[in-house]
């Protein structure tokens, strides 16, 4: 009989999702969100030319507003430079973060600018935040690549593996790793207690588990608790996100940009979100000589 500590999880769902430009969307609060939440929205971007030198001249993405969440963006490869008055300058590669705790509101989409690189790829992670976080002050925290910690082969994005914490100040319950694998590497992780929720997405490369998985694939796992191993394949290093939680039990109450945990909390979130546009809009050109446009809180 197999023994509960090498029994590893199947695979239960797979998708590509939907590609626009140079963003595909695998995961949607209205969609998978809605199963695997607290993780309720996550793009895989790949950007190239003449998209990054759009982006360094001010067009590309448009300012947007968030309530209710918080966002995870992680960089597999290339450069992007950040600039706020708030959190200083500085640039983010491979394993670096940014992270916007949207809360009470937020206006945002310009705040990083492509450095001279070819090609700047990572993911989006929107997290549904709890109650007692969703309405409170927003949060923007920018970390470079020599400031994420590893266990192993694994960034530490959010929360803890193998005794190693991530300096994001994510809320409890959850862990989402960055890793890369070499060619023929195999990896087990063993999710904390509580951890039922499971799911990764491939950057680049492939991954055997108990069935291949391809980049641009994302996988979720069956519910429980049990270890998850795969195997890079024999081609090249496998670049890939890993995320579990406990899961969020709340509903998810849906605006345009924003995700809460009751009507009540999001149309807070939503007056927030006008009365900060009226102050944006009075603010004016915020453009840093570096390119970008800070969050507005």
């Amino acid at each position: 009989m197999e023994s509960i500590a090498t029994r590893t999880r199947s695979i239960v769902y797979r998708t590509r999702g939907q590609g626009h430009g140079g963003i595909t969307r695998l995961m949607s609060p209205s969609d998978l969100g809605e199963s695997l939440k607290p993780f309720v929205f996550l793009d895989l971007f790949n950007m190239e030319r003449p998209l990054l030198d759009a982006m360094r001249a001010g067009a590309g993405m448009s300012i947007h507003p968030h309530s209710g969440i918080a966002t995870v963006t992680v960089f597999t490869e290339g450069r992007m430079k950040f600039d706020d008055p708030s959190s200083g300058t500085g640039t983010l590669s491979y394993g670096g973060v940014e992270w916007m705790r949207a809360g009470n509101g937020v206006w945002h989409g310009k705040e990083l600018t492509p450095d001279d690189v070819p090609r700047v790829q990572g993911f989006q992670l929107w997290v549904a935040l709890p109650p007692e976080l969703e309405n409170g002050e927003p949060e923007s925290r920018y970390i470079e690549s020599q400031g994420m910690p590893s266990a192993g082969p694994a960034r530490v994005i959010l929360g803890e593996h193998a005794g190693v914490r991530s300096p994001v100040p994510s809320p409890a319950g959850m862990n989402y790793l960055l890793v890369t694998l070499k060619a023929g590497e195999s990896w087990t992780y063993q999710p904390p207690a509580g951890h039922s929720v499971g799911w990764l997405a491939v950057a680049k490369g492939s991954l055997e588990a108990d069935t291949v998985v391809r980049a641009g694939d994302m996988v979720v796992f069956e519910e429980g608790e049990d270890a998850i191993t795969v195997q890079a394949g024999p081609d090249g290093d496998a670049v890939f996100v890993l995320a579990s939680a406990i899961p969020h039990p709340h509903e998810l109450h849906l605006g345009n940009y924003s995700v809460h945990t009751s009507a009540e909390a999001l149309q807070a979130g939503e007056a927030r979100i006008e009365a900060l546009r009226q102050r944006m809009v009075a603010a004016g050109n915020r453009r840093t000589s570096t390119g970008n446009v800070p969050v507005f809180r």
